[in-house]
């Protein structure tokens, strides 16, 4: 019996030691899922509280914008038109504009003017349409003067231009530059001198030819190119010679020399040149133009080379390819003499008519004491001359530098 009663106890003590046990566990996890589930739900309600409280403020605030932005357009519109302004200058005839404005700005009620338009459309209407034909005029009124300042523009160039091809360049006026030459006095004791100069000398044949005529010839020879290498050596024993010089003429003349200068070169270009000749020519003292009508009335080209030709001792002899040549003007400035063609012997190669252009310098010198006649180194010029020495009874045949007013 007393196995049988401590057997029982000790099951009685295993079955309680279980119980509590189990009761233990369970009461564990319900206060663990009480603790979870409280946890989860105090979470969601502060995160919905958090959420309409960050929500709330702004929502109001965007509102709040978009509606004063909206009444500020109304107002800006408003404004512009004047109509509020209007309407409480209406009401209060003492108050100013400016001050019914200050008014306006201070203490607008954007729900009244919103009445205030519903009542009054028609009359706004007119004031929106009044400003847009105001605004209309306006611009009309801009662009209307300017297209008659333009008109007034073009008028005036027109005019100028106008004026500035009809006008009229001063005549350039030699008479009116007095040199030794227009001071001579020819004595009639004396016999008139006539020059007879011949350009574009180059060959040995062609100075035996001018020496055979029988009477003072003055050669002008060309400068020396790979056409006529031999000039300045053929010049060399010719007791008194000329220098031929190439310048620029008209489009209408084909082949120009090389070496030619023109109006376009500079200073520097035309002493170079010109230092040449001199070197080339040692004893030359005489220079004439070969062409030049371009060159020779232009003034900025013409100053450049009487500059370069008086440093190297040179005088400029004006074949007078060109009526309006500078070359008088020059020869003044520079202090040299002014020696100029009176004419040309053989434009046409024919034997009658280069003998008639030499009467007729006869003719000149006869008349003023001297004469200068320019021919060219052809067959038929040279027959002419040599044919023709029995006109030069009445006058001297003399070279170049016993002009009778050097």
């Amino acid at each position: 019996m007393a196995k049988k009663r401590s057997k029982l106890k000790t099951r009685v003590r295993q079955t309680k030691r279980k119980l509590s046990r189990k009761k233990l566990s369970k009461l564990f996890l319900v206060l663990v899922a009480s603790i979870i589930f409280i946890s989860i739900g105090s979470y969601f309600i502060f995160l919905n509280d958090n959420k309409i409280e960050q929500s709330s403020v702004p929502i109001k605030e965007i509102e709040y914008y978009h509606k004063q932005n909206e009444n500020l357009n109304e107002k800006k519109i408003f404004d512009e038109l004047k109509i509020f302004e209007d309407k409480k200058t209406e009401e209060n005839p003492t108050k100013t504009p400016e001050t019914a404005k200050e008014e306006h700005f201070e203490e607008t009620n954007f729900e009244l003017e919103k009445s205030y338009i519903e009542e009054n459309k028609e009359n706004i209407n007119e004031k929106i349409v009044q400003k847009i034909e105001e605004i209309k005029k306006i611009n009309d009124e801009k662009v209307i003067k300017d297209e008659k300042t333009k008109v007034e523009e073009k008028k005036e160039l027109t005019v100028k231009v106008k004026e500035s091809l009809t006008k009229k360049e001063p005549k350039y006026d030699d008479k009116s530059i007095i040199t030794s030459k227009d001071k001579y006095i020819h004595d009639p004791k004396n016999k008139p001198k006539l020059v007879i100069i011949i350009d574009d000398v180059s060959t040995q044949k062609q100075k035996e030819s001018i020496l055979n005529i029988g009477y003072p010839i003055t050669m002008a020879f060309l400068p020396p190119t790979s056409k006529n290498k031999n000039s300045a050596q053929i010049a060399k024993d010719v007791p008194f010679y000329m220098i031929h010089f190439p310048l620029q003429a008209s489009n209408a003349f084909k082949g120009p020399e090389i070496g030619t200068l023109t109006i376009n070169d500079s200073y520097e270009q035309i002493e170079a040149r010109v230092k040449q000749l001199r070197e080339w020519y040692p004893n030359a003292k005489y220079t004439n133009n070969h062409t030049g009508s371009i060159f020779t009335e232009n003034d900025e080209a013409m100053s450049k080379l009487y500059k370069a030709l008086a440093k190297y001792n040179f005088i400029f002899v004006d074949s007078r390819t060109s009526p309006k040549s500078v070359a008088k003007k020059y020869s003044v400035k520079h202090n040299m003499p002014y020696i100029v063609r009176n004419t040309f012997l053989d434009n046409t190669k024919d034997f009658n008519s280069i003998q008639n252009q030499l009467k007729d310098a006869i003719r000149i010198a006869k008349k003023q004491g001297y004469a200068i006649a320019i021919g060219h180194p052809y067959d038929i010029t040279f027959k002419v001359l040599r044919e023709s020495k029995h006109l030069l009874k009445e006058v001297e045949p003399v070279l170049l530098n016993k002009l009778p007013y050097l």
